[in-house]
């Protein structure tokens, strides 16, 4: 009885016929359980006549096919015809070891399986005698197979499937990797193994491998994913493009020559060209994939991916012109070629999709997730250096300038990423923030094998999504402040801590040890995770194990040798940095917050992302069969919630940061994103949760793009003036500078400028004047109000007769420090408060208030903890 078939599709192996077949019948394997059919697709060099001549001698059948030579289209053939239920495929020319047909078909013949790969890239697969430019092919062809094909080896050639699983491939289908239409039409439904195998280059003959194939396998994967991506429509969208660039160049020209100002001119002439580009392309470039009239829904989908570009495309243009100093009128070009790509991408497989092959929701939310994480990267690339620094970043970068083993009010570690980025990219916006950017990725990459761990790759690719759009991950990823070392730090601990307490490696510990230690470096508030883990460690009996066990104990060891530094600085100083963090939780005051405490989680997580965790907290349960889902169930919980309790109670009495609970939500966003992905089994509630982040992700992308171009270059019709007191330090600096050389020259002496904030002001100054040596910057404990780190570095004078200059963000600011301090008091004749309108390109974007004294005669009260 033929137990499985043996499909080899063959194309000029005359010479490799008899050798493979030779060894096909030297294995250990009886004749009659197998058959060999070769499916010929118009071979010249005699490969039927050597097939024929096995015809009568073995179980070996030929199959000439004389349409188009097409790889896929002949294992279908061979699999039509086959006498079994169970499907091999190999090639011809040797390089699929026959000794391992054995270990490839038994999954399947038994039931374990449905597809078994013979894969080069798992343990114990391996290449040999392969060119190597062969070899990069394969490797960046699976790669890029990777995020929506889940095997280690989707380019494989040998595998065994059952053979009704053949019908379900497309009609659309061909190509070279049939492997991936097999698994792409069965996505999510398929029991999938993979036997190493040694893969040996040919033996005899030529690759049939050429860029037709090559191309025709991209082309076929993006359709896969859902894109109608094809040289046809994108020969037509560039076509379409460039009549589009045409249309924005001569707008933009026409604008700009008209005094527009930069912003409104790009807009204007975006919206132009792209009215234009959607007539055009829905009637012509994406036709087939269009119904023939304005259809709304299509409509605002192609407005929602233009804004993104547009949004994006004014950072670009904003780079070329300000930092780069590109003229605006060539700097247009290259913005709009850049925009141009996301467009396409965005029409390919967001407005106008592959509706005819349409791909499983979970294969559209992995591609959403692709093109989602990648557009906020790319968002945070263009803007990162472009966006001025916030106060809190020009303080932390005044860390990296007084390098110290640890700070007042925070850990070392941002001071440390700062100090590197400058070192690097100088004292800049970009390096203060690349730290925040390379913690970002880190933070991703922890998280998504996190999520991978708990659930699939289908939730951590989702995970990753939710991390992107959501305040809590795109702040961290983008602005330098302790929070971005932080969140890295507590991706990483989580991520460790579940493999230890629940996977049960013993390895685990030590990146645990490291991951914590560094992450107490960067904010206290990391300890929480311990507590988490003793709470767990308590409630789950399999982890209590690990009490009676040393590597617990010695991670923590490791985790306090990190932090030593920390410890030092203390010692040193008092332990005032420890007793200022106790302070700020155990405050002599009584405020109940707890209701600010939710409306803070509700900004770090979205209106859906909040209601989505509290399903994901409360309302899903696992079976009791289920152990290990049960127990990581348990780790979320207790992870998110033992210190989400502790910040409830604090809340009771004292008043909370708004971001201070953003880590906690990193366990649950898995849990999050796995609801998303179950069509079924969940309340109507997550049901409508699932439908409603569609909406949330589009309107943080949004919001975040629209921020970042309205600091940058500003948004037509929006002013300036009503957000950002807190902003533009670059232009208040220079105006600043300005008031101290007036004031200088009025005296013939040196004023001392005082920042009228607790460190923001100074700091902000500090930074956007570092140029200038001459200027002596001072935070307002110069009048006994506390100055955090300005403490340590300028504490207060002595009087002196230099004339003082108070700049502060309001006018109060510049009167009293605290109702019991009158900073008026301490000047020598102080003048009236005054202001400028600060501009930014001739566009007036804020106030600052100042006041010029002629000397300062000491404190007069005490200073303030």
């Amino acid at each position: 009885m033929t137990q499985f078939s043996i499909v080899v599709p063959t194309l000029n192996e005359s010479e490799n016929i008899d050798l493979l077949l030779t060894r096909l019948s030297a294995l250990d394997l009886s004749p009659d359980t197998f058959e060999v059919i070769f499916v010929d697709d118009g071979s010249t060099d005699g490969t039927p006549d050597k097939i024929r001549a096995w015809e009568n001698r073995s179980n070996v059948r030929l199959i000439q096919r004389q349409e188009k030579p097409d790889l896929t289209a002949s294992i279908l053939a061979g699999a039509a015809t086959a006498k079994s239920d169970v499907i091999v495929v190999m090639d011809a020319d040797l390089s699929h070891p026959p000794e391992r047909l054995s270990a490839v078909v038994t999954p399947v013949l038994n039931g374990s399986y449905d597809v078994a790969v013979g894969s080069r890239y798992i343990a114990g697969g391996s290449t040999e005698n392969w060119p190597l430019h062969r070899q990069l092919l394969s490797r960046v062809g699976g790669w890029i197979a990777r995020p929506i094909c889940d095997v280690n080896d989707a380019t494989s050639g040998f595998f065994a499937f059952r053979r009704e699983l053949a019908a379900s491939i497309s009609n659309n289908a061909h190509g070279y990797k049939i492997l991936l239409e097999l698994l792409m039409a069965n996505h999510g439904k398929l029991r999938v193994t993979e036997i190493p195998i040694c893969f040996h280059d040919r033996t005899h003959g030529t690759s049939k491998l050429s860029f037709s194939h090559q191309r025709a396998y991209v082309q076929r994967l993006i359709t896969l994913a859902g894109g109608t991506v094809t040289l046809n429509t994108a020969g037509r969208f560039a076509v379409v493009g460039l009549l589009g660039v045409l249309i924005d160049a001569i707008v933009f020209q026409w604008m700009i020559s008209r005094d527009a100002g930069l912003a409104l001119a790009h807009f204007i002439s975006f919206f132009v060209a792209a009215t234009a580009n959607y007539t055009l392309n829905s009637k012509w470039s994406f036709r087939e994939h269009h119904a023939g009239y304005l259809q709304w829904h299509q409509f605002g989908r192609f407005l929602t991916v233009g804004a993104l570009a547009l949004l994006l495309r004014g950072g670009v243009l904003a780079l070329l012109v300000y930092v780069w100093h590109v003229p605006p009128l060539l700097a247009i070009f290259p913005a709009i070629i850049a925009t141009a790509a996301v467009n396409y991408l965005g029409s390919a497989f967001y407005v106008f999709p592959n509706a005819k092959d349409l791909p499983s929701q979970e294969i559209r939310w992995r591609t959403a997730a692709i093109g989602i994480v990648l557009f906020v990267i790319l968002l945070r690339l263009v803007y990162f250096g472009l966006a001025q620094l916030i106060p809190d970043e020009a303080y932390y970068w005044q860390y990296a300038q007084h390098m110290d083993l640890s700070f007042y009010d925070h850990p070392p570690m941002v001071a440390w990423l700062i100090w590197l980025g400058t070192a690097i990219l100088g004292h800049n916006e970009f390096g203060v923030r690349i730290g925040a950017l390379f913690c970002g990725l880190v933070t991703m990459g922890y998280l998504y094998a996190l999520a991978q761990n708990l659930y699939d790759k289908s939730t951590a690719m989702r995970t990753l999504l939710l991390l992107a759009i959501l305040p809590l991950g795109f702040g961290s990823g983008l602005l330098m402040t302790p929070d971005a070392p932080l969140v890295a730090a507590w991706a990483a601990t989580l991520y460790y801590m579940e493999r230890a307490l629940v996977a049960g490696q013993r390895t685990a510990w030590l990146g645990m040890g490291v991951a914590f230690g560094l992450g107490l470096l960067s904010k206290y508030s990391l300890g929480l995770l311990g507590i988490a883990a003793l709470v767990f460690v308590i409630i789950d009996p399999t982890a209590r194990r690990w009490m009676k066990r040393p590597h617990p104990y010695l991670a923590a060891l490791l985790a306090v040798l990190l932090f030593s530094p920390v410890i030092i600085w203390n010692y040193q100083n008092a332990w005032v940095s420890f007793a200022f963090q106790s302070n700020r939780v155990l405050a002599d005051s009584y405020q109940f917050s707890v209701h600010y405490l939710i409306a803070h989680i509700i900004i770090l997580l979205t209106p859906v992302g909040f209601v989505a965790a509290a399903i994901a907290l409360f309302s899903i349960k696992k079976p009791d069969d289920q152990q290990l889902e049960r127990r990581r169930h348990l780790f979320v919980q207790v992870f998110v919630g033992a210190p989400l309790f502790i910040c409830f109670i604090l809340s009771t009495f004292d008043a909370l940061r708004f971001h201070w609970t953003g880590p906690i939500w990193l366990a649950i966003l898995p849990t999050i994103a796995w609801m998303i992905g179950q069509p079924d089994h969940l309340s109507v509630l997550a049901k409508r949760i699932q439908t409603a982040w569609r909406f949330t992700i589009i309107a943080c992308i949004f919001a975040y793009a629209f921020v970042l171009h309205y600091v940058v270059l500003g948004i037509p019709g929006i002013p300036y003036h009503l957000f950002t007191e807190h902003y533009f330090w670059r232009e208040t600096a220079a105006e600043i500078k300005q008031i101290a050389a007036e004031v200088k020259d009025q005296t013939g002496k040196e004023p001392v400028i005082v920042g009228m904030s607790k460190w923001s002001v100074a700091s902000a100054l500090y930074f956007y004047t570092h140029g200038d040596a001459q200027l002596d910057i001072r935070s307002r404990n110069m009048f006994g109000g506390s100055g955090a780190m300005y403490e340590f570095w300028l504490p207060s004078q002595a009087p002196a007769n230099r004339p003082i200059i108070q700049v502060g963000m309001k006018r109060r600011h510049l009167e009293k420090i605290s109702p019991d301090i009158d900073v008026k008091t301490m000047l020598d004749q102080p003048g009236a408060i005054e202001y400028r309108v600060i501009e930014r390109y001739g566009t007036p974007v804020r106030r600052v208030y100042y006041r010029v004294s002629q000397g300062f005669k000491g404190v007069s009260s005490p200073a303030m903890p």
